[in-house]
């Protein structure tokens, strides 16, 4: 079938560089993924060609921090970040590339989260639901010469959803299994969970799937481990600091039972406007006035997430018939799944009905998985179509998510998206219910 001079029913082969910075802000992790579907109805291909990060320079990473810690700038410096920032993540790009043996000929589309700068989900009264995430995607789109598709969160919360934690599709599409409850726990700057029932039960699998963020990750014993070392250490490598040192309870029980968060039922996100650095220098001096050394103050700091994450599990986890928690396994992602302080807790915690694991037996690595997504929601916003809705949350209303900035092949791009949907009908394409993670192949890049 042809309309217009291009073909449809065509089947989809396209090449998405997947781009983003966490709340850690530790570097820009990218990654090239190649995405085929024989048709809009058939299961859509995955192959994960090649995973890197690229270090931010410290030219802005430091006024970005200071903006968010202070919660405070100017018009004219917010303009020029989000153009340096457009710049930092089409040079990461650039060297991605030259690490690897790629061309901008080998990417059609770029999906950028950019870097967060504020996310009100849970807005209080008097304040509005907003998103500002920055690397402005018209720099991307002309350094680059491919179209740029950016601003993910915003849509999400334009149909009155949170616009966080924004993965829960993508863990269902990876992890869905005919008979074992799954959870896909990510543990970055901010920790959430994804529950994955089985597709074997009522509205189970991409069904029932359902996120939320289970409270601080990383972002506490980062900002703690730079404290004490002058800026030296980033983050505890390995544990080790917290692993010398003893648990204060007392700090983390009070701390868990007095913030109204770990209360609050999903959906609910979080970040920095709540769990930021300020909250941590609190609990630093609040370590420190009981006593506790500084590994003391890292090993009950870090229990602060372990704990946090365990307790939402129990209370808004899956449960069985006897009101238990049904779960029998947890896959593990982000740089706090490399904590074995958090990890060795957690399965003590579950016990050994619970397997723990890291999300690269599931053929992702984890620490790609959110670059990842976001080159699939890019995708997506190409082909017009929405990503699945998951539960628990305040509308179920689809969206297309992403602003688009065109490239130079842009038309090309339309054509076959065109090529490929173009004789669907309806508002959207269906949205992906099937996801094949296809091996890794020899991409022809160097390691």
């Amino acid at each position: 079938m042809a309309s217009n001079g291009v073909k449809q029913g065509e089947p989809l082969s396209l090449k998405v560089m997947g781009l983003n910075s966490g709340t850690s802000m530790d570097g820009v992790d990218c990654v090239l993924c190649h995405f085929t579907q024989e048709s809009p109805e058939a299961p859509l291909h995955l192959k994960i060609l090649k995973y890197d990060d690229v270090k931010l320079p410290q030219s802005i990473k430091k006024p970005v921090f200071k903006i968010i810690r202070d919660n405070k700038t100017t018009p004219e410096e917010l303009s020029q970040i989000n153009v340096q920032l457009g710049d930092v993540f089409a040079d990461a790009v650039l060297e991605f590339n030259k690490r690897h043996g790629f061309t901008m000929d080998d990417i059609d589309v770029i999906g950028s989260h950019g870097q967060t700068i504020w996310l009100l989900s849970m807005p209080e009264e008097g304040q509005t639901r907003s998103a500002l995430t920055m690397a402005e995607g018209s720099v991307l789109a002309a350094r680059l010469g491919k179209t740029a598709v950016t601003d993910f969160r915003i849509s999400e919360q334009a149909v009155g959803r949170q616009g966080a934690p924004i993965i829960a599709f993508f863990d269902g599409l990876t992890l869905q299994h005919p008979t074992i409850p799954r959870a896909c726990q990510n543990i970055g700057g901010i920790a959430n969970v994804c529950f994955i029932p089985p597709t074997s039960q009522k509205d189970g699998g991409m069904d029932g799937i359902y996120d939320f963020d289970t409270g601080p990750g990383n972002i506490f014993i980062d900002f703690t481990m730079r404290h004490y070392t002058d800026g030296k250490m980033e983050y505890d490598r390995d544990g080790l600091w917290g692993k010398k040192g003893k648990v204060a309870q007392e700090i983390v029980d009070n701390y868990l039972n007095s913030n109204s968060y770990f209360k609050t039922p999903p959906p609910k996100t979080t970040g920095r406007e709540l769990f930021g650095d300020e909250q941590a220098y609190k609990l630093i001096q609040k370590c420190e006035a009981t006593g506790l050394s500084k590994e003391d103050t890292v090993a009950t700091i870090t229990r602060i997430t372990a704990q946090a994450a365990v307790e939402a599990y129990r209370k808004w986890g899956p449960k069985d018939k006897d009101g238990n928690l049904h779960m029998k396994e947890i896959y593990m992602c982000g740089g706090g799944a490399y904590n074995p302080n958090i990890w060795d807790y957690m399965q003590k915690e579950f016990g050994s009905g619970v397997r723990l694991c890291m999300l690269d037996e599931a053929g992702v690595d984890g620490d790609a998985k959110e670059a990842v997504s976001f080159a699939f929601q890019a995708l997506e916003a190409v082909l017009g179509r929405p990503l699945i809705v998951p539960q628990r949350v305040e509308t179920r209303t689809p969206v297309i998510v992403g602003k688009v900035s065109p490239g130079k092949n842009y038309r090309e791009l339309l054509k076959k998206s065109v090529a490929f949907g173009g004789h669907i009908q309806g508002e959207y394409l269906p949205p992906v219910k099937k996801m094949v993670l296809e091996p890794v192949e020899n991409s022809g890049a160097t390691s």
